[in-house]
């Protein structure tokens, strides 16, 4: 993992022959604190994060980003006030709704990486819908992570192996980091090459954990996700254009 508190830099990038990354993920972080500066309820702030991860995500499928995972509610986010999360959930339900007719024109295909079990069945079936009937959708990959974490995710990956292997359809011998990768909710995608993390936080707060081992990070510690913009992403793709990546080799 590389990291980088960014700075911009007077370097220029040429932007026409920039090597992009296939795959970027983003943790939007910020909505609560973006809201307080502002005297407004953190649910605010959330509701504005979310119309930015509208255009972010948009924007990623026409510059050509051909897979996008979006940290939208981790694991650990059950344990904010009760009030919050319901208007999270809430908020997720509208945006979902919005998502089918609004992105019905675009080529991106939505699917959701999580246990989203935990979930109410209305939003449960509104996320089955919206993956449905992005299936056939040949554009961009947009993975969005809802009551995901990385930990999970293994742990998930894990237990399936082991019941494989108690079944005897799978002896020990033969588990390595391509069959753990098979079991992880990315199965079928590439590693993401850039995480970008807004909001002035330096951690990778249990996301996508496995896949990230040779991800390379851009921290920005002057934007929070509602402010973040489509040149702040530029910034952070020029900055992954500059990067030398060896992984593990000289």
């Amino acid at each position: 993992m590389s990291a980088v508190f960014f700075k911009k830099s007077e370097t220029k990038i040429d932007r026409s022959q920039r090597i992009l990354p296939r795959h970027v993920g983003i943790i939007m972080d910020g909505n609560g604190r973006w809201a307080k500066k502002r005297g407004m309820p953190r649910q605010a702030g959330h509701q504005v994060g979310a119309a930015n991860f509208k255009k972010i995500t948009r924007y990623c499928n026409s510059i050509g980003i051909k897979h996008l995972t979006v940290y939208a509610f981790s694991t650990e986010n059950w344990k904010r006030p009760k009030e919050e999360i319901n208007a999270l959930m809430d908020l997720f339900y509208d945006y979902l709704i919005e998502a089918l007719r609004d992105f019905s024109e675009e080529n991106i295909r939505t699917v959701f990486i999580g246990d989203v079990t935990a979930f109410s069945p209305k939003l449960q079936e509104l996320i089955r819908e919206t993956e449905a009937i992005s299936a056939d959708k040949t554009g961009m990959r947009l993975n969005i992570a809802m009551n995901y974490g990385g930990r999970d995710e293994i742990v998930k990956a894990v237990r399936e192996i082991s019941a494989d292997v108690a079944e005897g359809k799978l002896r020990p011998e033969e588990i390595d980091g391509a069959l753990i990768s098979r079991h992880l909710y990315t199965f079928d995608q590439p590693d993401p090459d850039l995480i970008i993390r807004p909001s002035g936080e330096y951690r990778t707060s249990n996301f996508l954990l496995w896949q990230s081992a040779y991800a390379e990070y851009v921290f920005m510690d002057d934007i929070l996700w509602p402010d973040f913009s489509t040149e702040n992403l530029e910034e952070a793709l020029d900055e992954y254009a500059k990067r030398n990546r060896r992984f593990g080799g000289v």
